[in-house]
């Protein structure tokens, strides 16, 4: 199957700027966000940067809908108002959904956070039991950068179909709250961690998200962390 990597490069000045700046959006100015002002991404752009495995031409496809996917993730973890998404094509003319499941709401990402609405209960974690700022802190404090790329485009838009790469390496210790309500303990091995999936999205003329539908193991993340399901992993029941 030929890949969507060989389509020409498009023409700049049809094209908006959160598909060809990753951090178009981080220079929005009068914006309510989450923690008072624009996160920083530096350290994770600068990792992408080192150990990426794709270079795509710039303006190519591959290369518009990376860059149109970290500027979406930007606006849903840190933009409160969903007005100022320019990412998408309005609240109602846009879902995500996970491996087959309901279709989720903007406004469900931006309240629970898109660790919870992405990760399914296991029992390394729970989204039901982690506010937006507990899987923040769970997540970041074990893997501070978690690089995103795209793999490979399938297909062009209105429908985009395309392969992608999410990695960082295990600082810190992992400490979240399970399915059962215990807290999960797994001891920081400085290795690799990385997941990889497929997504579908519908767009509209503007490149705007419509419709996007995600695959991907969401437990693959967790058996790396604990390699052989045991070693350095502790459970705590939490306190009724």
């Amino acid at each position: 199957m030929a890949s969507a990597d060989t389509q020409e490069p498009a023409e700049t000045s049809a094209l908006p700027d959160y598909v060809l700046d990753a951090d178009a959006v981080l220079k929005d100015a009068n914006i309510i966000w989450r923690y008072g002002k624009a996160p920083d991404y530096s350290r994770t752009r600068q990792m992408w940067v080192e150990t990426k495995s794709q270079s795509h031409p710039a303006q190519s496809l591959p290369d518009l809908v990376e860059k149109l996917v970290k500027n979406w993730e930007i606006e849903a973890s840190h933009k409160l108002d969903l007005a100022d998404w320019r990412t998408i094509d309005g609240e109602a003319n846009y879902t995500v959904s996970v491996n087959g499941g309901p279709p989720m709401s903007a406004q469900h990402m931006v309240n629970v956070g898109t660790y919870n609405a992405l990760i399914s209960p296991s029992e390394f974690y729970c989204p039901a039991r982690a506010s937006f700022d507990d899987s923040h802190k769970t997540f970041k404090s074990m893997m501070p950068t978690f690089a995103w790329e795209v793999l490979d485009v399938y297909s062009g838009p209105p429908k985009v179909a395309f392969k992608w790469r999410h990695w960082g390496e295990m600082k810190g210790d992992y400490v979240g709250v399970n399915d059962k309500g215990e807290t999960v303990t797994i001891k920081a091995h400085g290795g690799r961690l990385e997941i990889q999936g497929v997504a579908a999205a519908e767009v509209n003329e503007k490149l705007q998200l419509q419709k996007v539908e995600i695959f991907f193991d969401p437990q693959a993340l967790f058996r790396q962390m604990a390699p052989d399901g045991k070693t350095g992993v502790s459970k705590v029941k939490a306190e009724a």
